[in-house]
């Protein structure tokens, strides 16, 4: 359970950008009613991860000029008028505007002012969260001189005047959000809200008031409109008649309210709705899921382990291509395309069944990371008679579910559905980045081999599950 205080100061700092722009309530809860909590593990990886980066950047600025660690505002404020090359960890205070900032660096200019710059695990300079703390820093040094973001691809981006807007923008809006005395209105967002350390806080209110937001597929800004229209429960759409719907923003045309009636009723009762036979491509299914880190030194993600399911299905059957660690990323890539030739030999009508498109766009990544977009094992997984098939589809097509997420584990985890577990609960897409890393930095053999036991158990549990999922569709649905 989380714990909540009220934070000591409410100066508007560039961090808080992030949070503004994901959700404005959680803003205003960070100034108003802090929550402490414990940082998950892929998180936590996230953090060590962007401190690596910003170390590297260190050690670089370090080799070319003298550099000054800052240990508070006025001390910051002494390096600069002392003219030091580069100061790190700088901190700047505008009390008048209630601003303070903490960039990474200061990196005197040759006319004599400062420039800021922030080491950025990102591959892009072009995110808001960024624009908009790199243009407060450049608010709070008060010059023209253009920012500087050390990326997470090596490349260095300059930030001008271009970040004006977006940080008077964000500037006005954290000043409202700090003079309301009531926390703002806002709506569920599945993917936002589940990862947000308010959710215990926040999720109550929500389903107390029915929130239309709580349905999958009603957006946000389409329950607002909805509300607008008198429509503002979940027991209000599940009674509406598609007719007396008004065309809304992300909800428009019979079909889609059709779905939304039906997602209410779901969401009320348990109920599943069937809106169409589920149609499934014959011939001989195996079951395939890959695992990527995306936190290479390059950045670019490698498939550490490509997992198929071949028949009859069991255990033994699982079959993988693993590779140690990036350098080995070109050997696993040709292995998995030799193995995918050898099922291609050994069946006549082959089904790769995947969930999600990540595995086909990952294949066609691959396919250009290496120049072999005219392979023919690649032409043909990526053509007109592909044996890829997304199980995602014709789920999304054809039914309607009691979940508010249809990812691969709501559906097979729910005990009215599918009602599959993995062995290892904790186990995810995230924990398996984490204990690969950890696979990565071990010294010790047992050590090692345990953690990737552990990452191929996740991995055969996930093709069981799509194979699981397969039978139940063909059971009730096809």
């Amino acid at each position: 359970m989380a714990i909540y205080h009220r934070p000591a100061q409410n100066l508007i700092k560039p961090s808080d950008a992030a949070s503004w722009i994901s959700c404005i309530r959680r803003a205003w809860l960070n100034k108003n009613l802090t929550a402490d909590f414990e940082v998950d593990a892929f998180n936590q990886l996230l953090f060590d991860t962007g401190l690596e980066h910003e170390a590297s950047v260190l050690a670089k600025l370090q080799d070319q000029h003298e550099v000054h660690h800052a240990a508070s505002v006025d001390h910051t404020r002494k390096l600069m008028q002392n003219g030091v090359a580069v100061i790190y960890q700088a901190r700047l205070l505008n009390e008048q505007e209630g601003l303070i900032g903490y960039p990474d660096f200061l990196i005197r200019h040759e006319s004599g002012q400062y420039q800021p710059a922030d080491a950025k695990l990102s591959h892009s300079e072009h995110k808001k969260n960024i624009q908009i703390q790199l243009g407060l820093y450049r608010r709070l040094l008060a010059n023209e001189l253009p920012a500087m973001v050390f990326l997470g691809d090596g490349r260095t981006a300059i930030l001008g005047n271009e970040t004006d807007v977006l940080a008077d923008a964000f500037i006005t809006g954290m000043k409202e959000l700090l003079s309301m005395p009531q926390q703002p209105a806002v709506r569920y967002s599945h993917s936002k809200c589940r990862i947000c350390p308010y959710y215990t806080y926040c999720r109550p209110e929500f389903e107390t008031q029915e929130d239309l937001s709580l349905l999958y597929g009603v957006h946000g800004s389409a329950a607002s409109h909805l509300t607008d229209a008198g429509i503002s429960t979940i027991t209000q759409l599940a009674s509406s008649d598609v007719e007396t719907i008004p065309d809304v923003p992300y909800l428009k045309g019979p079909k889609r309210k059709q779905r939304a009636i039906l997602q209410a009723k779901s969401f009320l009762s348990g109920e599943i709705f069937q809106l169409n036979k589920v149609e499934l491509p014959e011939g001989t299914w195996i079951h395939f899921d890959i695992e990527d880190n995306p936190l290479t030194p390059t950045r670019e993600r490698h498939v550490y382990l490509w997992g198929l399911l071949a028949p009859p299905y069991s255990n033994k059957d699982y079959d993988t291509i693993w590779t140690d660690d990036e350098t080995q990323d070109y050997q696993g890539w040709i292995r998995f395309l030799e193995k995918i030739e050898q099922y291609r030999t050994q069946y006549s009508s082959l089904v790769l069944a995947h969930y999600s498109n990540h595995e086909r766009s990952t294949i066609k990544k691959y396919s250009k990371r290496y120049a072999m977009q005219d392979h023919a094992t690649v032409l043909w997984l990526l053509g007109n008679d592909s044996p890829l098939f997304d199980m995602q589809k014709p789920v999304l097509d054809n039914l309607v579910l009691p979940l508010q997420g249809y990812g691969l584990k709501d559906i097979c985890k729910h005990p009215n559905l599918v009602n599959f577990q993995w062995e290892n609960e904790e186990s995810g897409s995230q924990w398996s980045v984490v204990q690969f890393s950890r696979f990565l930095t071990a010294t010790n053999l047992q050590d090692k081999l345990k953690l990737k036991s552990e990452i191929l158990g996740y991995n055969r549990d996930d093709v069981v599950a799509t194979r699981q999922l397969e039978e139940w569709l063909r059971s009730k649905f096809c």
